[in-house]
């Protein structure tokens, strides 16, 4: 032949010659499982539109836990149901809250697993939403109090890492100011800086009972349509101290993911959440995909997009993955 051309497929005749140009792995240490605690008790209720995933009460949380750790699964992240709420969101902050004795109950029986408390007051106010409500409106200093309170009773019930969900403006600067003045300067605060109001966390509303009574949650959380908006975001969180940053939802947001990994010197975290979790079980339930391969091929994409640690649903299940590899 009398063209020229490149021979790209040289490097990827054989599965071995395959890995050994392979760019991004995906390893079990990179996965964050997230776990919902529920007050009462003899509690392992399925979540009818998230198959596999459960709530547990304290008594049967082991369960879960033993098999978290037989996986090799190195961190969970915690989400409370408590049995009353109010206005404020007072069992948020309430010493013996649900998920301060999740955070004892685990440090106690798994102490070397890293627990990350989920810092935010929507699955315990009345109102549904994350802050404090006025005449229909999210106040955003006043919910900054009620929020330091959450992140320093999570914190003194053991939490390794504070991971603030609120998208309230100077919830960082805020709870940082707070755990170093109750002494725990080395507790480092895992922020949800870009997170968008989006229609993939329906699942999870059903699983935590956190859906708002009246409006929505667009006046403090992102606009999908925005890319820049993240970045100021990103940049005021790492200003006043953030040490990770996450980007949630994943997979519509990967562009965002890799704009953070090259503007940002700390590592990032993406929130594979609960709607992506559900149309994949959906789909493989109906047997219209190959669902192992499908979670693996999302899961690297996370990566290769720069994410340096996934919140999955699908931990459990690509932990096995991992292994039978």
């Amino acid at each position: 032949m009398s063209i020229e051309f490149k021979r790209h497929r040289r490097l990827r005749q054989s599965a071995n010659m395959r890995a050994l140009v392979r760019e991004n792995y995906l390893h079990i240490e990179d996965l964050i499982y997230p776990i919902f605690v529920a007050e009462g008790e003899n509690i392992k209720k399925e979540i009818s539109s998230m198959p596999g995933i459960y709530n547990f009460s304290l008594d049967r949380l082991g369960e879960e836990m033993d098999e978290v750790q037989s996986l090799g699964i190195k961190s969970v992240l915690l989400f409370g149901l408590p049995l009353e709420k109010d206005e404020c969101g007072t069992q948020a902050f309430h010493d013996h809250g649900i998920v301060q004795e999740g955070i004892r109950f685990i440090k106690k029986n798994y102490p070397d697993m890293v627990v990350i408390a989920d810092t935010c007051l929507c699955e315990y106010t009345s109102h549904g939403h994350c802050g404090v409500v006025e005449e229909g409106k999210v106040l955003n200093d006043e919910s900054l109090e009620l929020l330091v309170k959450t992140a320093v009773s999570q914190a003194e019930a053991g939490a390794d890492i504070i991971a603030p969900s609120n998208m309230m403006d100077g919830f960082v600067a805020a709870i940082r100011k707070g755990l170093d003045e109750a002494g725990f300067l080395e507790t480092p605060i895992m922020s949800y800086g870009v997170k968008y109001s989006s229609a993939f966390y329906g699942p999870f509303r059903e699983a935590a009972d956190s859906t708002p009574q009246f409006g929505d949650r667009k006046a403090y959380q992102m606009d999908p349509a925005n890319r820049l908006e993240a970045l100021r975001e990103a940049e005021s969180d790492v200003a006043e101290g953030a040490d990770f940053l996450i980007v949630k939802p994943g997979l519509p947001y990967l562009d965002i993911v890799r704009d953070m990994k090259n503007a940002l010197k700390l590592p990032i975290v993406i929130y594979n959440v609960s709607g992506e979790y559900s149309m994949v079980k959906a789909a493989a339930q109906n047997g219209w995909i190959d669902e192992e391969k499908i979670v693996m091929e999302m899961l690297v994409g996370m990566k290769r997009a720069g994410a340096d640690l996934i919140m999955t649903y699908f931990a459990k299940d690509a932990a096995k993955m991992l292994r039978e590899q």
